[in-house]
């Protein structure tokens, strides 16, 4: 897929930590909530302090205002969405 499709289906997230208010969210642009939550990680969050660090992400569309949250493991980037407990 050429980057100028890419771009095509990229959207606005708001992505920020669970535990942090919405207010100190970061926007980026992605394809879907699980590429927002790994764009958002690359960009935004320093190296792992302690092997198998997990970050939950809580992450919003801008457009349509649906919200998912992932928890990620921050050594390896795979991703799982929260536990809906």
């Amino acid at each position: 897929m050429s980057r100028a499709t890419l771009s095509q289906l990229e959207r606005s997230f708001s992505v920020h930590g669970v535990e942090e208010a919405p207010s100190r969210s970061r926007r980026v642009e992605a394809i879907n909530f699980q590429d927002a939550a790994l764009a958002f990680l690359d960009a935004y969050h320093a190296e792992p302090e302690a092997e198998g660090e997990e970050l939950s992400l809580m992450i919003e569309d801008c457009e349509t205002g649906e919200r998912q949250c992932f928890r990620i493991d921050v050594a390896t980037g795979d991703a799982a969405p929260c536990d809906q407990a």
